[in-house]
């Protein structure tokens, strides 16, 4: 099944901005969301001799009144919704109870509360149609706790990813798919300062993720390849190892 009318949010740079590019080129029609609206219509210029159709709507996840305003925004413009991609995202973090709580607690209302919203206003246009692909960008760091600065950023995604789980069960054998993807170290502004050997340049991580998208699986790691593996190797190793890999 081809779907031919997306939303993503967190449209406006890194993933979110590959993916839109990326449907565009596929001919897509897009609805993009996001804070900054001047770079969403720089973008929407910039995709609109490739993509079926492009709208935009500004929108803050963490204003959760305005969420569903935005996305039956952009279903009307585009006559429909095939897909949402819920990407908007916050890396912010910092060791807990160091006093910097307010990092931790933006990072969570982004990355968890936010996407409930986000996932709420998308469901109640698939149940309306009887159809659609939800698709929420986690995380590997939702499968196992990291440490650190980055312990409630991992905790929002794992949150992200057990909401996912849940509707795949309720909605097992329906019209309505869900994935959950798990992106591995893919170069962003989030991951800009990450100190590893396994970073994956930008165009290669969008790839292996619209690659995904498309095939619509339950839960995919991305890029595969090491992600598919380590993510096996955090959910079912002991602390003694896994340590080294987190």
């Amino acid at each position: 099944m081809t779907r031919e009318k997306i939303i993503i949010t967190g449209a406006s740079s890194g993933l979110g901005e590959g993916m839109a590019r990326e449907f565009a080129r596929r001919g897509r029609s897009l609805g993009l969301a996001a804070r900054r609206i001047d770079r969403l219509e720089a973008l929407a210029a910039d995709l609109d001799s490739t993509a079926a159709q492009v709208a935009v709507a500004q929108l803050d996840v963490t204003d959760l009144d305005a969420v569903p305003v935005a996305f039956e925004k952009l279903a009307g413009e585009l006559g429909g919704v095939d897909r949402v991609i819920v990407n908007a995202g916050l890396g912010k973090g910092a060791r807990i109870g160091t006093g910097k709580a307010a990092a931790n607690l933006e990072t969570v209302q982004t990355n968890l509360v936010g996407a409930l919203a986000q996932v709420e206003a998308a469901m109640a246009i698939f149940r309306r149609q009887n159809s659609g692909h939800l698709v929420l960008v986690s995380s590997m760091s939702a499968v196992r706790g990291l440490p650190k600065a980055q312990a409630a950023y991992s905790a929002s995604k794992a949150g992200l990813s057990a909401l996912g789980q849940g509707l795949q069960a309720e909605l097992k054998g329906s019209p309505i798919a869900v994935t959950v993807l798990l992106p591995g170290y893919i170069e962003t502004d989030i991951n800009r300062g990450v100190k590893t050997s396994m970073l994956t340049d930008t165009d290669t991580g969008v790839a292996a993720m619209v690659a995904a998208i498309e095939a619509e699986p339950k839960r995919a790691a991305v890029p595969s390849w090491p992600w598919t593996p380590i993510s096996w190797a955090l959910r079912y190793l002991p602390d003694a190892v896994t340590a080294r890999l987190i």
